[in-house]
């Protein structure tokens, strides 16, 4: 039986959810996730997680944030004036903006804090720092 192996491009079914149980993303409903194994395009845990399963095999992982996401960053968070954000951008706890770096690159990030004087935004992963578990099933290895 053939075994998915680095450098194959598998299609999966997967569910991932927390520690509490809560679901934070799925495939259910949706195409299988498509990738190569061992090139980067998932997370380091999700990769070795599916190596060596065999089309049709369930299982589930529990990845640790190390190899998921990473340590959440505390020099990723920054206070900015919040005179220097747009009037007509809308600021709440929890909403998603883009920043741009020196270089142009486009920076997600999440507004955690908000005061009169200051926006704190979160350039972290919002999974960064979380312990994933994911339920996933090998369709199929190309």
């Amino acid at each position: 039986m053939t075994v998915a192996k680095s450098g194959d491009t598998v299609r999966i079914h997967y569910t991932g959810t927390l520690s509490d149980g809560s679901v934070f993303d799925s495939s259910e409903g949706r195409d299988p996730l498509e990738f190569t194994l061992g090139s980067g395009q998932v997370i380091p845990g999700f990769d070795a997680g599916v190596t060596g399963m065999s089309v049709g095999d369930k299982k589930t992982v529990e990845i640790p944030c190390a190899d998921a996401y990473g340590e959440k960053n505390p020099d990723a968070q920054q206070d900015v004036p919040r005179a220097q954000i747009p009037a007509e951008i809308p600021l709440e706890l929890g909403i998603q903006l883009q920043m741009q770096a020196p270089t142009g690159q486009v920076i997600p990030v999440t507004v955690v804090a908000l005061t009169d004087e200051t926006v704190t935004l979160d350039a972290n992963h919002p999974l960064a720092g979380k312990d994933l578990t994911f339920a996933l099933e090998l369709v199929e290895i190309a």
